[in-house]
């Protein structure tokens, strides 16, 4: 929700490449981009995507910190230290992915994870969460607003779903890899999720600042995006949250239950048409859909048909957008030809977020294929470069987006490798700490059980 009400207001005001410039920067030997390859099979071409985009968290690093920069431009007038933390959960998970795959070995990997997790260590947190964007060589809070200028347990959540999926890989016997699960479980058990229920209430809150208190004053209702940061609250070790504030707090608003059918799709909960697809795919880079089921949804269902709702909008194309079609859909946050805009069905501006499409392959693998081609064959010319597919585009305004995002980015090469190995959502559902919350909400699972 914060990327509606709040990132919706925000304007990129100055947009101009910085990729070129830090190239060289990292701490290892770069994987080299390559151009558009005709006659891949579908196997080959899910290969040079995801590495292809991998190059951003990679190449494109923070040369201090290792993590993830907020975008391949300056935006803000912040210059080109701004990280992001939810982002760079997301890059962690891709890390895991190329580990795995053997596109990076895994002494690069170890060096990594040790520089990221050892630079979170001593960085700027507020009852043990993160701010939203924070400076790569420093460590100190860059304001996302005025008053959001301290903790931002959402994008916290994003962090801690890649860092505990990279506790469960680096999983060797070594002192590199037991620091690095150890650094990571530190952090881990000092959170204060308690603290966010701002004096005991019946919702998790989204930020809280040591200058502005609780000014923000942003409930966390469902449903949206945020259900990772309400299932890791309840598997907190030290201080967790009561499973009431699940029931009392996330499934009580007036866009929570839904149940109409869209398109012959039934939406059990959310907005009208489901709204941007990030909603389907944030808390579910780690968290496994399959046979997940609680009191209010059976998440497959609600996010597969999420996802067909926003596809077959994209076929029927109401507004007429120059190039909508089967093979070329998906509505989500992204850049556009105006600045940032969640766009979804009901929000639709003629704008079409590659990683929308990408980032559904585990719901709908076939429709998201067909995208998959048109984008890298057809438009690759305009909207593939060195990092993958760029944030976004419009056909009808003649706009082709030349930034790459974090969270676009991340959950491309983390998605489309659930879909093949369900590699990250074994690695979640393994964390003791995360079965033990999922059953004392009441989620079923064939992970947990």
């Amino acid at each position: 929700m914060k990327k509606i009400f709040t990132l919706i207001i925000l304007t990129f005001l100055s947009v101009y490449g910085i990729a070129q410039k830090h190239r060289g920067q990292s701490d290892t030997v770069g994987i080299k981009p390559v151009g558009i390859i005709k006659g891949l099979s579908d196997s080959a071409l899910l290969d040079v995507v995801q590495r292809q985009t991998f190059r951003y968290f990679w190449d494109f690093g923070h040369p201090v910190s290792g993590l993830a920069r907020e975008r391949s431009n300056v935006a803000y007038n912040y210059g080109n230290e701004v990280v992001t933390i939810g982002g760079s959960g997301f890059g962690i998970m891709a890390l895991v992915v190329a580990t795995d795959r053997k596109w990076i070995t895994r002494e690069q990997a170890d060096d990594r994870m040790l520089k990221i997790v050892e630079f979170l260590d001593k960085a700027d947190s507020f009852h043990g969460v993160f701010p939203h964007w924070m400076n790569g060589t420093t460590g100190k809070v860059i304001p996302f607003g005025r008053k959001d200028d301290g903790a931002d347990l959402v994008e916290t959540s994003y962090l801690f779903e890649g860092l505990l999926c990279a506790r469960q890989y680096f999983n060797h016997d070594d002192p590199k890899e037991r620091h690095i699960r150890d650094v990571i479980s530190w952090m881990w058990n000092d959170i204060e999720w308690d603290w966010f229920t701002r004096d005991g209430r019946d919702n998790l809150y989204w930020h809280w600042s040591p200058n502005n208190g609780w000014a923000m004053n942003f409930a966390i209702r469902g449903f949206n995006e945020c259900l990772i940061t309400y299932v890791l609250a309840e598997c907190g070790t030290h201080y967790p949250v009561s499973p009431k504030i699940y029931h009392a707090g996330w499934a009580q608003s007036d866009f929570f239950k839904n149940g109409k059918t869209f398109y012959g799709h039934v939406l059990p909960l959310g907005f009208d048409y489901g709204g941007p697809l990030f909603f389907s795919q944030y808390s579910f880079m780690g968290l496994d859909p399959k046979g997940l089921k609680d009191e209010y949804a059976d998440y497959w269902e609600q996010n597969t048909n999420h996802t067909l709702i926003n596809h077959d909008y994209c076929v029927a194309n109401p507004g007429k957008f120059k190039g909508y079609g089967p093979d070329c859909w998906g509505l989500t946050a992204s850049d556009n030809f105006e600045g940032y805009n969640a766009h979804s069905p009901t929000n639709d501006l003629g704008v079409i977020s590659p990683t929308a499409a990408l980032s559904a392959f585990p719901y709908t693998p076939e429709y998201s294929m067909k995208a998959l081609r048109h984008f890298y064959y057809d438009m690759g010319d305009k909207i593939w470069g060195e990092y993958g597919f760029t944030d976004a585009f419009s056909e009808s305004h003649n706009w082709y987006g030349k930034s790459y995002l974090a969270i676009d980015q991340g959950p491309i090469v983390v998605m489309i490798e659930n879909y093949r190995t369900g590699l990250l959502w074994e690695l979640f559902m393994s964390c003791p700490e995360v079965k033990a919350g999922l059953k004392k909400m009441g989620f079923e699972s064939p992970m947990i059980n």
